[in-house]
């Protein structure tokens, strides 16, 4: 079949032999709707049932093929659990092995499972010492006087061959998921066709793109099993380079499109750097001052600045982005800096107003929570210009904030901010420079592909002083030990967190919660300390309030949920106990843990798990306990917890990833990322009909998206 129009790949599902309403209900379940859809639904892996195994030849964990002769079946109970189960002892001349159902009908086993019948078993070999058992077989009962080669070869799409398996959904089987994939690969295919220069395809050993789909969905028998399930297979490697190298390319443009834009050429004055410097009680780290040159000579070039500063807990990048903030207001422009959330908002806030009311400048804070008087002064006082910075949520951003010079814009915690976010704030200047940061420590592939079309810099070095936290995983049983420990601090002249999960207890969860928890403190475990507590429902000025008398020595231990998790500097907080810590993500616990370790004095973290605690809540938390380096943090929450749930990549303005895996297909990204980008640098392929085509696929891809390119 000829290529077609992409509209073939639209066809909805129902178009297909066998699926009906309630299959297509099951298929959209898994977010299945069209035949393109189901062509980049690959298999999990693959099952071998080409040949027919002898039982002495069956290896263990492995599924196989086998055939056999019933020779007792019957129910029988576990030996420690006395839990029922159906047990088949087969046999074929050569070995036997033992069926196990734990779920079953007996009745209905009784009357298919009877000695004399033979059966082809298709399952997982389990060894047991000498004995072989598969649980959960899927069986084929052989006909009076048919052999397992006739039987099989009567039904070629499931024996036979290399067998795709496929993810399902409740109620949804493997034959039927294999017949719809097989009746779309073998129909449709032909119609997904890749724009990607010829050149590029060749260069980096890729197949064409419906050869790949074709070859996952319906592999040759000539492959080994194992490579078929490789990474490097030929057809996945296709399909991986194929999505990461549109999603670079967008990235490469949107860089361009930037990049070729008349920016502000800012000059160095030092009217308020210079005073800055002298204010501060301390001196720059050497990474600190080595970021900042890079901002400072991004301004002065007539390029607008699009830069993200990437730097662990406490690592020093507020005051590199105020010094930054501080060129602009030199050369008489105004500074926004936007925050994801409130008390990270008023965090900057203070130390940025604290600075500029040094140095007779203007600040202003805007929040959702703000009335809308207030809102309406400061609304008229940005658009004046009477204030230097703003500080403030996704309350800058609102359509009546207008600024009268925009000549910078700052965004912390970019992870949680969309690209379109980024693009209004950009809009609400001419062509301002943009300047992102995270505390997240994110690993290079990810880094590449979310900030692809951004410069970088890394505050690898944390500001002299700082004493590595030492972190302890305590179970129940111990609290009163981690008790213990914190009234020893406190009379020792420290203070301490103690973090919960929840506000208040839900019926939806047994978490202790802070105020209750904070009840029984006061009351029964520490009557005699001065104590506060913080969450997220209090109001601006309550919380303001507990963080004050906290930082300034009145409160000795401050109970809390995860506000804190930015917001708060005490170097004199020495002891965090984060209760229920299995159930936070690593990076959140990292966070959490940067609020002590500030000062000079040794610091510790006790992490509080719970009994049931999973294996992954466990793995996380002895990571923590291993390492306190951001980045290694961040790789094994990625391992964890993957990309799109670790930087909320859902909403952050990319493509979704079908096939590919930043994990696994780091090289392919690398690859893909430099096809692309040496592509956009070799000309301007916009206007070139020839890559027509190509960039109709791309704006596909990105939905639309890239009408960012000049504003991102």
């Amino acid at each position: 079949m000829p290529p077609g129009p992409d509209s073939q790949l639209d066809t909805p599902l129902t178009s297909i032999k066998g699926v009906g309403p309630r299959v297509a209900d099951k298929l959209i379940r898994m977010g299945l709707r069209t035949v393109e859809d189901a062509l980049y639904c690959l298999p999990l892996r693959y099952e071998d049932r080409r040949e027919i195994r002898r039982i002495a030849q069956l290896r263990t964990d492995r599924r196989e093929v086998f055939c056999g002769e019933i020779l007792a079946a019957g129910q029988s109970n576990t030996r420690r659990t006395r839990r029922k189960l159906y047990e088949v002892i087969i046999s074929d001349g050569s070995g036997q092995v033992v069926l196990k159902w734990f779920h079953f009908k007996p009745g209905w086993m009784n009357s298919r499972f009877k000695p004399g019948r033979r059966l082809v078993v298709i399952g997982e070999i389990k060894r047991f010492g000498s004995l072989r058992e598969v649980h959960h077989p899927d069986v084929e009962f052989l006909k009076e006087g048919q052999s397992a080669e006739q039987a099989l070869s009567s039904d070629p799409l499931e024996f036979g061959r290399l067998l795709p398996v496929y993810p399902l959904t409740e109620g949804l089987h493997q034959k039927t998921a294999r017949k719809i994939f097989m009746q779309v690969a073998t129909q449709y295919a032909d119609y997904a066709h890749s724009s990607i220069p010829e050149d590029i395809i060749a260069r980096n050993g890729l197949l064409p793109l419906a050869e790949a789909l074709r070859q996952i969905h319906l592999p040759n028998n000539d492959w080994q099993l194992e490579t078929l399930e490789s990474p490097h297979n030929p057809a996945r490697q296709t399909l991986v380079f194929d999505e990461f190298f549109y999603l670079e390319l967008g990235m490469a443009l949107r860089k361009k499109g930037w990049e070729g834009e008349s920016g502000i050429t800012f000059k160095l004055e030092h009217i308020y750097t210079k005073p800055l410097s002298g204010l501060l009680p301390y001196r720059l780290t050497s990474a600190q001052r080595r970021v900042l040159g890079e901002i400072k000579q991004d301004m002065l070039s007539d390029s607008p600045m699009n830069r993200l500063i990437q730097g662990d807990v406490g690592s020093g990048k507020t005051i590199v982005a105020l010094m930054a903030a501080l060129i602009a207001i030199e050369n008489d422009y105004q500074v926004a800096v936007v925050a994801p959330t409130e008390i990270l908002a008023e965090q900057h806030y203070r130390n940025f107003s604290t600075w500029l009311d040094e140095l007779g400048l203007k600040t202003v804070q805007l929040t959702g929570t703000m009335s809308a008087a207030d809102k309406k002064r400061a609304y008229q006082q940005i658009q004046h210009g009477e204030i230097d910075l703003v500080v403030g949520t996704h309350a800058v951003l609102q359509a009546g904030v207008e600024f009268a010079r925009l000549g910078l814009g700052i965004i912390d915690e970019q992870h949680r901010f969309g690209v379109r976010q980024r693009a209004v704030l950009k809009e609400k200047g001419t062509t301002p420079d943009m300047l992102v940061m995270t505390a997240t420590p994110i690993p290079r592939t990810l880094a590449m592909t979310v900030y692809g079309d951004l410069a970088l810099s890394v505050i690898d070095e944390l500001p002299p002083g700082r004493t590595p936290v030492k972190t302890d995983i305590i179970t129940e049983h111990a609290r009163a030990r981690a008790y213990s420990y914190i009234r020893n601090q406190i009379e020792e002249g420290r203070q301490a967190y103690i973090v919960y999960p929840l506000v208040e207890e839900s019926e939806k969860s047994d978490l202790l919660a802070a105020s209750e928890a904070y009840t029984q403190f006061n009351e029964e475990i520490f009557p005699d300390l001065r104590l506060g507590l913080l969450h997220g429902r209090m109001k601006s000025e309550e919380k303001d309030s507990t963080m004050r008398a906290f930082a300034s020595g009145k409160l000795q231990i401050l109970v809390a949920t995860t506000v804190i998790e930015v917001g708060i500097d005490v170097p004199n907080a020495t002891v965090m106990m984060i209760e229920h810590a299995e159930r936070f993500g690593l990076s959140q616990l990292h966070q959490l843990r940067g609020r002590v370790g500030r000062g000079s004095n040794e610091s510790r973290c006790i992490l509080v798990r719970d009994f049931r605690c999973s294996e992954d809540g466990q793995k996380r938390l002895e990571v923590m306990a291993e390492t306190n380096d951001g980045f290694r943090i961040a790789e094994a929450d990625l391992e964890i917890r993957g990309p799109g749930e670790f930087l909320g990549t859902r909403q952050s303005g990319l493509p979704d990833f079908r096939v590919a895996n930043l994990m696994r297909d780091g090289r392919v990204l690398e690859m893909a990322r430099r096809e692309a980008f040496d592509l956009v640098s070799a000309g301007d392929i916009s206007s070139d009909p020839n890559y027509a085509p190509l960039l109709e696929v791309l704006n596909k891809r990105w939905d639309g998206r890239l009408e960012l390119a000049t504003v991102a």
